[in-house]
């Protein structure tokens, strides 16, 4: 899910399907739109988080910077949550972006799209952090907070020996952190015992102690390695890291590097509300992506869909000359961002590029594949939570029945389960059908009374199956390094995404941070750009 992130994945390629079953087609028992009808709580006090200012300081940085006596027109390709967040935030330091997105829809890894029933599936199970202080200074910049559907603060994890319940991790509200996150981990006693968790916890006071150096240092080692090298039994990487490693970059905790646990868990574990969970109340395309370029596009900002980027043209001199679309438009700017998934760029980088260091590194990195399975089912399942749940199967990670937890999807009569298929590298290629009796065969193990994989109880009226071949970039021991700042070597030319150079790792609070870095680091080269355009023009006049 990039746990410290969303559960989601960008989309090189995407396949669809849906498959009515048989004649019948699904019939929408459903009140009218946006109806309040899940159980939510209110939302945390999350401004006087240290986090929460210090990302509402760079926020504000942008509007209260000087007025620009010529606007930059900055070309950004990709309509990402980094590419939307770097367009709104130059627009807010008074520049022109003009946003470019190879598909016709908006969000990049939060990407939707409608079947013909009206029902939305997305690229991904998207969760809201309250340790998101980018993303949550942003909605409130947008005046969008009430769309954000917070759920009690819990993490609820299914208990494979024991079919059809589930183990609480309850974060007590009168507490502060970190008791609140120790005493929710001390009350749970299904999943760990005592001398497990007392283990854990000496094994865990190096990274308490040692801080973010100590926490960078581990980047060389895998979850399984570092766990064994602190003499924590095998048991608890079992019972919680698999589930955590899965939900946090989608693989396994044998390749996922040690840094990025202890990233999340020192975020989580840090606030107060850190780990409080929330879901958007509807499609991300028009509840979250909208607004941002509603906002932009009145500071005089402009979105082209389906303008995919061909080539990056470039001067005598090595730096761009031009973005050159697929329909042969030219594109020109005075800036120049790419906000696409680090395998897009790789796969569009100038040959020149190629053996400067900085653009090398980025061999290293590469998208894990990941799959997004949405059922609809015949009838309402009993077996499940108003809130996200860690399935702790060998192929699911996590998942959510969307028809209780989210507003525009609800159903009084059937259930929806949103699922997240890790890790995906031997099932991207196997067809849709083959991963749907694979996931009932899970799902007959989580809903023993309500479901079997032979349909004989709850039946499916249809699925959607969304393959993401390239996703959030595997985060593997020693991928640190590789990552990228936003202001590249090359003069005018600057990268965005969650697989750059920022503190949350790969999510959706990476991505929009990374655009609001970006946009930084342009705002800050205002000079040299201005310079830069007034050489080109003396050029072309020559």
């Amino acid at each position: 899910m990039s746990l410290c992130g969303s559960v989601s994945a960008a989309n090189l390629t995407c396949q669809t399907s849906s498959i009515p079953m048989g004649k019948q087609s699904l019939r929408r028992r459903r009140s009218s739109p946006l109806r309040v009808v899940c159980m939510d709580y209110p939302r945390p006090e999350l401004e006087n988080a240290v986090n929460f200012l210090e990302a509402a300081s760079l926020s504000a940085s942008f509007r209260s910077s000087p007025r620009p006596r010529k606007p930059l027109k900055v070309v950004i390709a990709g309509a990402g949550l980094a590419g939307l967040s770097t367009a709104k935030y130059l627009a807010d330091a008074g520049h022109k972006p003009l946003l470019l997105e190879a598909r016709d829809v908006l969000g990049g890894k939060v990407a939707a799209w409608k079947d013909d029933d009206g029902d939305w599936y997305e690229t991904g199970l998207h969760i809201f952090f309250g340790a998101y202080p980018n993303v949550q200074n942003l909605f409130g910049e947008l005046g969008i907070n009430d769309r954000l559907q917070w759920k009690e603060h819990s993490m609820i994890f299914a208990m494979p020996n024991k079919p059809g319940e589930f183990s609480r991790f309850d974060f007590p509200e009168v507490l502060p952190a970190p008791i609140n996150g120790i005493w929710a981990i001390l009350k749970n006693n299904e999943m760990l015992t005592w001398p497990e968790k007392v283990k854990f916890a000496i094994g865990l006071l190096p990274a308490m102690i040692g801080g973010q150096a100590y926490v960078e240092a581990q980047d060389g080692l895998s979850v399984t390695q570092w766990m064994r090298k602190q003499g924590i039994p095998d048991r608890v990487t079992d019972e919680v890291f698999i589930a955590m490693s899965k939900a946090l970059n989608f693989i396994n905790p044998d390749e996922l590097s040690m840094q990025c646990i202890l990233i999340a868990l020192n975020r989580f574990l840090q606030e107060k509300h850190g780990s409080k969970m929330a879901f958007l109340d509807g499609n991300p395309p028009e509840r979250l992506c909208m607004p941002i370029v509603d906002h932009m596009e009145s500071l005089g900002g402009e979105v082209r869909l389906n303008s995919r980027i061909k080539k990056i043209e470039l001067n005598d001199d090595g730096t761009v000359k031009n973005f050159v679309l697929s329909g042969g438009d030219i594109i020109e700017g005075d800036a120049y961002v790419f906000a696409t998934p680090v395998d897009i760029l790789k796969l569009l980088l100038p040959e020149i590029w190629r053996d400067i260091p900085y653009f090398k590194r980025l061999e290293k990195l590469v998208g894990v594949p990941v799959i997004n399975v949405h059922i609809w089912f015949d009838r309402k399942l009993k077996n499940t939570y108003d809130h996200l749940l860690f399935s702790r199967s060998p192929l699911l990670s996590v998942y959510a029945d969307m028809s209780v937890t989210c507003k525009e999807y609800y159903n009084l009569n059937q259930s929806m389960l949103e699922l997240v298929f890790a890790p995906a590298e031997e099932w991207i290629s196997r067809s849709d059908s083959e991963i749907i009796d694979a996931t009932m065969k899970e799902l007959a193990k989580l809903f023993p009374d309500e479901i079997s994989a032979d349909q004989s109880k709850a039946k499916i009226l249809k699925y959607h199956v969304v393959k993401t071949p390239r996703s959030v970039y595997k985060t593997i021991p020693n991928c640190e390094p590789c990552r990228p700042l936003q202001r590249s070597p090359v003069e005018g030319f600057y990268l965005a995404g969650d697989y750059t150079k920022q503190k949350y790792l790969a999510s959706m609070e990476g991505a929009v941070l990374s655009g609001k870095l970006c946009a930084q680091s342009i705002v800050q080269d205002y000079e040299l750009l201005v310079s830069l355009g007034q050489k080109g023009l003396a050029a072309a006049s020559l």
